[in-house]
């Protein structure tokens, strides 16, 4: 892992131009994270980082919906633990529910997600993880991008693979 494949993660999915991220802001900079998570033998390396960084104590893996879920299958591959996926909103049609997958009180998650830069959708997702009785070991970010330090101040344990 280290700082190779953190240097590899960055050079493949950063690009310039202007952009307005999912916080709302306006970049210059943007983290195209398909760029990696959609070459399998990228999307194996990052997968197999993230593993080592979970503890042993770990009993289920999340994400919150949207391009993290590749990642977070990928991790649950390499790791045989069961997931769960946390959507935006609640669909309006079958279960209704917040977060697919089952979450039995007490479970041990490690929370997987793909770039975060405010750590807004993370933090979200990790409340309603524990909204369910679910407890957040570990936030694995693949990209820090600013978002990590939010999910510190709130009081999450959090590693990630490459840092902005």
């Amino acid at each position: 892992m280290g700082n190779d494949l953190a240097a590899r993660l960055i050079e493949r999915s950063e690009i310039h131009g202007d952009f307005t991220l999912s916080s709302g802001e306006r970049s210059s900079i943007y983290f195209d994270k398909f760029r990696f998570l959609s070459d399998p033998e990228m999307l194996r390396e990052v997968a197999g980082a993230v593993r080592e960084l979970i503890p042993s104590d770990v009993e289920m893996l999340a994400s919150p919906e949207g391009a993290a879920t590749l990642l977070l299958a990928a991790v649950s591959l390499e790791t045989g633990k069961g997931m769960a996926v946390v959507r935006k909103e609640p669909k309006e049609y079958g279960t209704r529910a917040l977060v697919e997958g089952e979450v039995p009180k007490g479970t041990r998650i490690a929370l997987i997600e793909d770039v975060s830069t405010t750590g807004g959708q993370t933090l979200k997702a990790a409340r309603a993880l524990q909204g369910l009785g679910g407890e957040i070991a570990l936030i694995v970010l693949t990209i820090d991008r600013g978002g990590g330090k939010a999910l510190r101040e709130a009081g999450y344990r959090v590693e990630s693979i490459a840092e902005i």
